[in-house]
């Protein structure tokens, strides 16, 4: 019998989705935690403008690239970075928009990356690409899931695109023969999902899969941010427990467990 047979319908969906895909996505389970975080991201980016706090912050996040070039813009995402993540309530928060989907594909004893990263992508910047890639070649644990939110709309090429697993696992196998990002793209691309979600939708997808961008020729600047979730209990890579991930959702009996010491006289 499959172990899918134990799981509740919607969580079989969740998983099958995942499976077929390599991605789940949901409307966020928090929406006022998602506007607090969009609000406090465009008061930043506003501030270090020299602004006041926009009145509709999805607009003004939208049409930042009429108030700042590409030269600027890695100054501008740092003041926001810096400032987003010195809020004790950022990562409860970001936890909370995809604790449904994250507790169904990854466990719920999840370990948390200890900083939220933000990808901020201009209309016809070509400065902030990701070329082709997957996380785990550059040491991150296949056991890891990327909780990827969009705060704005992102469709078309102000998006990212990701290799379905079907499509992925060839290439990926071939790896050695292709002799360049590009070459490994041009034999992806035919099959590459562009991810279109709305605010208010969040994406967890499964970063062993082949993923990145392309230039954005939307006429609106893209903004998103990502963070990185494990089973506490599952295997780590490059990036450790304590350094990298902080636990977030141990339960008791693991709680338990990790302090145990088995009794003298056992061994002899």
């Amino acid at each position: 019998m499959s172990d899918l047979a134990f799981l509740t319908p919607e969580e079989k969906a969740v998983n099958d989705e995942f499976l077929a895909r390599g991605y789940a996505a949901r409307p966020v389970g928090d929406r006022a935690a998602l506007d607090r975080i969009r609000d406090r991201v465009a008061a930043l980016a506003a501030e270090h403008l020299g602004l006041p706090a926009p009145a509709d912050p999805g607009d003004f996040l939208n049409r930042i690239h009429e108030r700042v070039d590409p030269a600027a813009l890695n100054a501008l995402r740092l003041h926001v970075i810096r400032g987003v993540n010195a809020e004790p309530w950022l990562r409860p928060a970001y936890f909370r928009l995809a604790r449904a989907t994250l507790e169904t594909v990854a466990g719920n004893e999840l370990c948390m990356q200890r900083r939220v990263n933000l990808s901020v992508q201009l209309p016809g910047d070509d400065s902030s690409l990701l070329p082709v890639h997957a996380d785990a070649w550059s040491g991150d644990s296949p056991f890891e899931v990327v909780v990827w939110l969009p705060l704005v709309d992102v469709f078309g090429t102000k998006t990212m695109y990701l290799a379905p697993p079907a499509a992925d696992r060839p290439v990926q196998a071939r790896m050695a023969q292709l002799s360049s990002a590009e070459a490994v793209f041009r034999e992806i691309e035919p099959h590459v999902q562009w991810i279109a979600l709305k605010y208010g939708e969040v994406l967890v997808f499964n970063q062993n899969l082949m993923h990145g961008n392309v230039v954005n020729r939307e006429p609106e600047t893209r903004w998103t941010m990502n963070c990185r979730f494990k089973s506490v209990l599952s295997p780590f890579a490059d990036k450790k427990l304590g350094e990298f991930f902080e636990p977030i959702t141990l339960r008791a009996a693991t709680r338990f467990a990790m302090d145990y010491t088995l009794p003298g006289g056992f061994d002899e």
